[in-house]
């Protein structure tokens, strides 16, 4: 759900000499209590340097590793924590502080308040499309993955449909980790309109796009294709198929992400609707 830069924490380059660096690396290897626990050290070794940058941008590291295991709550209060540091050190405007009001929202519907997830992404989208600041393009399109999330969570598939089509258009030049996660968030609203033949063209494009990725980059969207394909093969009636995706989607959510996550929660309980339980 969240869109990462394939160098350094999502929304922040990381110099050779960073103190952060050692958390990034165990970021991309995907060991992230690992890189949870080595950038609540550094937020905590630095923390008495007022206006120090690297306090805030090792909490934001420290609430993405939180939730990527699952521990979603941990993640939002972390991210309050790191929100009013961004805002003074690097200013309300500040695409990398804009990054972390995204990544918040998104926190937010992890633990299902999808509205206020929306409303959150809708803002900082908004104001991302208004900054001149390098890297600002980056942050309206993450904003606008999370908006879609929260739009085909609440049930609003057509205006999800309508935002992700508008994103993936506006996307075209940057990394298509970009247009994977906006793809993924197509298939939900297909999906969710019983347009269950476009929904599967929608997720063999994903697939593709997702095997075109680094291993560092596809881990983030761990199972996520499975379950995008599952759910289209259910809604066409192939149900042994689609068992066999559930269940590859969710052993991929659980290895990577944790029986916590709440997409690996998502897995089960699609599993769950395919066996008619």
């Amino acid at each position: 759900m969240r869109i990462f830069r394939s160098r350094g924490r999502p929304g922040v380059r990381q110099s050779i000499a960073s103190p952060l660096a050692q958390a990034v690396a165990l970021y991309e290897a995907g060991r992230y209590a690992d890189a949870e626990r080595e950038a609540r050290d550094v937020a905590a070794s630095r923390s008495r340097r007022r206006d120090d940058k690297w306090v805030p941008l090792a909490l934001g590291i420290a609430a993405t590793t939180a939730g990527a295991q699952g521990h979603h709550a941990e993640a939002l209060a972390t991210y309050d924590d790191a929100l009013p540091l961004f805002a003074r050190i690097f200013g309300a405007e500040n695409p990398q502080t804009l990054k972390v009001r995204s990544d918040r929202a998104q926190a937010l519907t992890s633990l299902g308040r999808h509205a206020e997830c929306e409303a959150e992404c809708a803002a900082v989208a908004s104001a991302a499309r208004r900054s001149t600041e390098p890297g600002a393009e980056h942050v309206a399109v993450a904003a606008c993955n999370g908006q879609v999330f929260a739009l085909n969570a609440l049930g609003r598939h057509p205006e999800a449909e309508a935002l992700a089509r508008e994103a993936l258009a506006a996307a075209q030049g940057l990394p298509e980790r970009f247009s994977l996660v906006l793809r993924l968030g197509l298939v939900r609203s297909l999906n969710g309109q019983s347009r269950y033949e476009e929904a599967l063209a929608e997720a063999e494009r994903a697939e593709e796009l997702h095997r075109g990725l680094s291993a560092a980059q596809r881990r983030p969207e761990a199972g996520a294709v499975d379950l995008a394909m599952a759910n289209a093969l259910l809604g066409l009636g192939r149900r042994d198929e689609a068992r066999i995706r559930a269940t590859a989607g969710h052993d991929a959510c659980l290895a990577v992400l944790g029986p916590d996550h709440s997409r690996t929660a998502e897995a089960r309980e699609l599993i769950r609707r395919v066996d008619g339980v």
